[in-house]
Formats: structure tokens, C-alpha cells, sequence
């Protein structure tokens, strides 16, 4: 062991090795809380999006909302036809388009973090490789230090 230099791993890198990455379940017990109310919440919600957050329920919407176009375009009315396009149209349509959307982008998201992750993993591997040639550096230049210390007696 070195006398030079004391290497003393910083605490997070045994806590990063315990936990590994972030994942979805950690996040839900904090939204929802960890009780059984909360963890039945969350399944409820997830599963709502799942179902509503997809491009056929957007053209099931679409057909629906189609359904009562033809009364109100009878009402000959422009406000009632904005009011359609506005609240039975646009609403039920784009909410799981843009579901669908925020779906692509959490997993392009997910994926940046896990790629983060993993080059983090690796810098610390590279990190810890230094500390091992320094270590070798230090215990070859005690050597040379000791040498010439015996040469000068």
C-alpha cells in the first residue's frame, strides 16, 4: 500500500452498487405513497393510461365525436359548432394522442437515463483502473525513492 497517497472511495459508489439505477415503481410510492390505497391508485391510473394512452382508442374517440357532428351541424348554430369541435372533438381525440405522445418521449427519456447510467458505471470502473495505476505508479516510485536514499548513505 501506497504511503503517498490514501484512495478513499467516495460513499455514494457502494449506495449507486445497492440501488442501480432509478426505476418507476420508486416513483409511484412516492406520488401514491407506499399503503395499499396508493398502490391501488396506481395500478388504476397506470392502466387507464395504458388503455387510453394508445392511437386506436384516439380513433375510437374520433368516431364517437363524429357520431354528433350531424345534430349539431342541424343546430345551424357556429357556437354550437365550436362547442363541438372544442369540447367533444378536440378533447376526446387529442387527450391519447398527446398520452401517446408523452409515452415516446418517457421512453426516449428512460433510455437517455439508462444510457447516463451506464457511462456513469463506466467512468467510475475507469476511475477506480486509475487508482490502481497510480497505486503501481507510487509503489514503483517508493522503490526508486528507497534506492536512491540507500545510494546517498
Amino acid at each position: 500500500m501506497s504511503t503517498i497517497f490514501d484512495y478513499v472511495p467516495h460513499p455514494h459508489i457502494e449506495e449507486r452498487k445497492a440501488s442501480g439505477p432509478p426505476k418507476v415503481a420508486a416513483a409511484v410510492l412516492k406520488v401514491h405513497g407506499p399503503g395499499v390505497f396508493g398502490r391501488i391508485n396506481a395500478k388504476v391510473g397506470l392502466r387507464i393510461t395504458v388503455i387510453v394512452g394508445t392511437m386506436w382508442a384516439a380513433y375510437l374517440f374520433a368516431v364517437l365525436a363524429f357520431v354528433s357532428l350531424p345534430s349539431t351541424i342541424k343546430a345551424h348554430s357556429a357556437t354550437v359548432l365550436v362547442l363541438w369541435l372544442s369540447s367533444e372533438f378536440l378533447q376526446l381525440v387529442l387527450l391519447p394522442i398527446i398520452i401517446v405522445g408523452q409515452n415516446i418521449q418517457a421512453t426516449a427519456a428512460d433510455a437517455r437515463a439508462q444510457a447516463t447510467y451506464n457511462d456513469a458505471a463506466a467512468v467510475l470502473e475507469e476511475a477506480k483502473q486509475i487508482q490502481e495505476h497510480l497505486a503501481a505508479q507510487d509503489a514503483a516510485i517508493e522503490k526508486i525513492l528507497a534506492a536512491v536514499a540507500q545510494g546517498k548513505s
